[in-house]
């Protein structure tokens, strides 16, 4: 099947994003989900096949879906995770800026998402969580169409999330910008818990000023705009070498 070009080049940016999660072991077996606004005038997103692991996600087999629920391109051959349905679809309509969406199930992301007091700003990769990070409420498999506006309004205008016993949320008005607010939101969740498991030991946690000081001076000279550009070019450069197929 051919595709606009504009189309191509965001399912290959999400292709690449899959891989580097599966290398870097983020992933969940068949399970959690990326998805990316299929660049135009209608309200298509790229997700996920239900079914292959995120080291078998090919820009080629990306399922595009609309706002419903619905296949696009009819002669893909995949269905869809109900429960990323339900996330992204979320996010996706209720935030038109919102062209890339990523929600994972790491065992940091989750096991910090599990404690009452949430993140704790504890590492330079908390600095980098801009507007803060909102947090949702568990309610089972996300498999209730209602629970959609709960969770986009506990999210706000925050451009990532912690899902109570659930996982890790993000989202960028590109992919590079959501892939990086979540390696960031990732790092930060696995130093806590890593910092945690030193036992007696008393944790030195950066105090509220100091980090709305930080945060403030890189809004001022635009976070979002090449957020995570580099880093997932040297991801696209890396996987070029060594997995070139996401490209297919």
């Amino acid at each position: 099947m051919s595709y606009a070009q504009s189309e191509w080049e965001q399912r290959t940016k999400l292709a690449a994003v899959y891989r580097a999660f599966a290398r870097l072991g983020m992933d969940d077996l068949i399970y959690t989900h990326l998805s990316a606004r299929v660049p135009g005038p209608d309200t298509h997103f790229l997700i996920n096949p239900f079914g292959l692991m995120y080291e078998e996600v090919t820009a080629s087999n990306l399922v595009k879906i609309d706002l419903e629920g619905n296949k696009v391109n009819g002669d893909n051959p995949h269905e869809i995770n109900t429960a990323g349905y339900i996330i992204h679809s979320a996010v996706h309509e209720a935030l038109p800026q919102a062209h890339c969406v990523m929600h994972l199930h790491t065992d940091y992301g989750v096991a910090v998402s599990a404690q009452r007091d949430g993140l704790l700003p504890l590492s330079q990769f908390n600095v980098f969580h801009y507007g803060g990070v909102a947090y949702h409420d568990y309610e089972g498999v996300a498999l209730d169409p209602e629970e959609k506006a709960r969770l986009v309004a506990d999210l706000g205008q925050c451009r990532m999330m912690l899902l109570r016993n659930h996982g890790t949320l993000t989202w960028g008005e590109t992919v590079a910008e959501s892939f990086s607010h979540m390696i960031n939101l990732e790092r930060a969740c696995k130093v806590q818990i890593l910092a945690q498991a030193g036992g007696r030991a008393e944790l030195n946690v950066i105090d509220a000023k100091r980090m709305a000081r930080f945060q403030a001076v890189d809004t001022a000279v635009g976070p979002f705009a090449a957020a995570g550009v580099r880093e997932l070019e040297a991801w696209m450069r890396k996987l070029d070498r060594e997995a070139p197929d996401y490209r297919a």
